[in-house]
């Protein structure tokens, strides 16, 4: 595994209260991190290219955060410009009927990358260790089970060609507040804002201890979990494409191998 500043060791216990959700490391400003997060666009989507021809491996890329942690710009800002046709964003949101029938990861694995393909998760299977615990939906008895099934499936994908990357995006409360005043004074942004998001307010402290619970059990040399500052999107984003782009290059795609002779070939007037 390559390094990065922002990666959880196996083992290690999260204390969020000592990271500095306002980090940007040796980004001075945000002229220099849009033209950074630029060049490494076209990175990813040369290796992309390359992950999708050859078909042998795959990349899973999970984000998870406290509302307004940016999981959607994130997405749209790192992967832009990337080949929709390898490339597939999930977005996990309160279990349907069907779903909650199945077990809890039953939805999830079936939206796992294939072969060749990059695959975005927008929430995840850490939902049923996350929400469910602070809402008091499950009891302890069933999420403290989770941990240990999770790391198992994960496991697995990682076994099958599956490249895991698990981010969480890291805001101070008072950040939270100040992007869901703008969502209010924007009226273009209302359809953003939801009065279920001031209960989960309420309940910051909770979630946090959660999350750290979460990041430190389940934190693995196949599936590491990477705490980004996310206070500045820019810096946030910058931070995240070097972690992805680092990751396809340690996977290092190759063009499938040439079989068929076309030295001799012709096309037609």
């Amino acid at each position: 595994m390559f390094h990065s500043p922002f990666i959880i060791e196996p083992g290690t216990k999260v204390q969020l209260s000592h990271i500095d959700p306002g980090d940007t490391r040796d980004l001075r400003d945000k002229d220099q991190g849009k033209a950074e997060l630029k060049q490494i666009r076209k990175d990813i989507r040369d290796l992309q290219e390359r992950l999708f021809a050859g078909h042998q491996q795959s990349l899973l890329v999970i984000l998870q955060a406290t509302d307004t942690g940016g999981k959607d710009g994130t997405i749209k800002d790192v992967f832009k410009g990337v080949n929709q046709q390898g490339c597939r964003v999930t977005s996990f949101r309160e279990p349907t009927p069907e779903e909650l029938d199945h077990d809890f990861l039953w939805r999830i694995h079936r939206h796992t990358p294939s072969k060749g393909m990059i695959g975005v998760f927008n929430r995840s299977q850490y939902e049923d260790v996350l929400v469910v615990r602070v809402k008091h939906l499950v009891a302890e008895s069933v999420w403290s089970q989770r941990f240990n099934a999770i790391n198992e499936f994960e496991k697995r994908l990682s076994e099958n060609g599956t490249r895991i990357l698990k981010f969480y995006l890291h805001i101070s409360k008072d950040e939270q507040k100040e992007r869901l005043q703008a969502r209010l004074d924007n009226p273009d942004k209302h359809w953003k804002f939801s009065k279920g998001d001031l209960a989960d307010r309420e309940l910051w402290d909770d979630y946090q201890v959660a999350f750290e619970d979460a990041i430190s059990r389940c934190s693995t040399a196949h599936a590491p979990w990477f705490v980004i500052p996310a206070n500045h999107k820019w810096a946030r984003n910058v931070f995240i494409a070097r972690t992805v782009r680092a990751a396809l290059e340690d996977m290092n795609p190759q063009f499938p191998e040439q079989t068929d002779d076309l030295s001799g070939i012709v096309i037609p007037d």
